[in-house]
């Protein structure tokens, strides 16, 4: 098979470059190691009339976000007015958590002056760590970038492009049915892992375990965990400006619990949250009935979802049920049915959440998304450096690296199109 361009994974990202690729009339075929499409989008139904999204779950920066675009055509229910991080239960009482808003707005407000310095220090050092609300400061760093707090660039951080309250919005039928349904058109080779790319001769060789493939481009939407355990061979092996700027952006971990009951068991408590913050272990923060529905969903960020998943699914479960028993009763885990957790480390073709860049590393993003010799580029959220960690920045990314590599086989292809206006363009198609 000889194609003009190789679009490798078919997450968000790749879906993207297939898309702009058929709109600029690119020869192209796209892989996926997978079974499925969606990457780090993955949609599972736990019990009837509930979607649960394993990875991704929020239409982050509406008015900005081309996948918002999607919802009436598809059908798709979002939650416009979402009251985040409302109840904290804090040594046996709850709390109405004005105290640690303030101390995270301060932080936030520390952190965006530090950085606009051009400090470009670990997070966590931008905050007391004194203070009894550094903890839970930690845990939305761990969940915001899957990352903990010592290993986020504070420039990083800020660099990402918050467009305001109530601009992030949960989908009742899941982000990743969105997305699968979205790349549903897009022809894709399934179970076809790369194995090695061979850019050493005019063209470019491929070796997949699907076959091999001959191309004059490819575009590797494949995550910085992938390419950090060296799943893929390169020959000749990647400039070292490359590896470092892969090494910069490692993959954290952030995995969701799922726990369904049999009846509503939240009884008067209507916030939309509710995180326990005691001094015997992390914080966790609980999604309480979203869409209505008899269920809770924990999230659980950094290092120390890692040590969960290699604590096994029944850890996570045990460990989600404590902290509910302590904020709503034992009579709350009676009533459990049915639980569904994540384990994204484990996975062999993702090997984590999300990317972070190392501090002190900004500038690694714009690396990464600097193609080798005109012939391999690179796609995917983490090379976005306005909306990483996000689907939607996953996917502009695509387009923007399919429209460059149009403008490297043709001139006639040139298009002054700006990658994020084709990005909502194609979600108009």
């Amino acid at each position: 098979m000889d194609v003009d361009l190789v679009i490798v994974g078919a997450g968000a990202a790749g879906i993207g470059a297939a898309k702009a690729a058929r709109w600029l009339d690119l020869d192209h075929v796209l892989v996926e190691a997978s079974h499925r499409i969606g990457g780090r989008a993955y949609t599972e139904r736990p019990a009837p009339g509930i979607s649960f999204d394993l990875g991704c779950h929020w239409l982050h920066s509406a008015s900005r976000n081309p996948l918002t675009r999607l919802l009436v055509p598809y059908g798709m229910d979002v939650q416009k007015t979402w009251h985040w991080r409302s109840g904290i239960f804090r040594n046996k009482r709850w709390l109405d958590g004005n105290k640690a808003r303030k101390f995270e707005i301060k932080a936030f407000d520390t952190a965006a002056e530090l950085a606009g310095q051009g400090e470009d220090i670990a997070v966590c050092d931008a905050y007391d760590r004194d203070s009894e609300w550094a903890p839970l400061m930690d845990y939305w760093i761990s969940l915001n970038h899957s990352t903990d707090s010592d290993q986020v660039s504070i420039r990083d951080m800020c660099a990402y492009e918050y467009t305001g309250e109530n601009q992030d919005w949960p989908v009742k039928q899941g982000l990743g049915t969105l997305i699968a349904r979205f790349g549903a058109d897009v022809p894709v080779l399934l179970n076809s892992a790369v194995t090695r790319i061979d850019y050493s001769g005019g063209e470019i060789l491929l070796h997949t375990t699907g076959g091999d493939i001959r191309a004059s481009r490819v575009l590797l939407t494949v995550s910085t965990g992938v390419l950090n355990a060296g799943d893929v061979k390169f020959t000749p092996a990647l400039p070292a400006w490359k590896q470092d700027a892969i090494n910069d952006l490692p993959l954290g971990n952030h995995n969701r619990i799922c726990l369904v009951f049999d009846r509503d068991v939240f009884g008067d408590y209507r916030q939309d949250t509710a995180t326990f913050f005691d001094d015997d272990g992390p914080p966790m923060n609980f999604c309480i009935s979203p869409f209505g529905s008899n269920c809770a969903v924990a999230v659980t960020g950094g290092r120390f979802a890692d040590w969960l998943e290699r604590a096994g699914q029944q850890a996570s479960i045990d460990y989600a049920r404590e902290r509910l028993v302590k904020m709503f009763g034992s009579e709350a885990a009676r009533h459990i049915e049915n639980a569904t957790v994540s384990a994204w480390r484990g996975d062999p073709w993702i090997r984590g959440a999300y990317s972070a860049t190392r501090p002190g590393a900004y500038g690694a993003r714009h690396m990464l998304a600097e193609p080798v010799d005109e012939k391999i580029y690179f796609a995917g959220e983490a090379t976005s450096e306005n909306f990483m960690d996000t689907a939607h920045g996953a996917y502009i990314s695509g387009v923007r690296e399919t429209l460059r590599v149009a403008n490297t086989i043709s001139s006639n292809n040139r298009n002054p199109v700006h990658p994020e206006a084709m990005a909502w363009e194609l979600a108009s198609c």
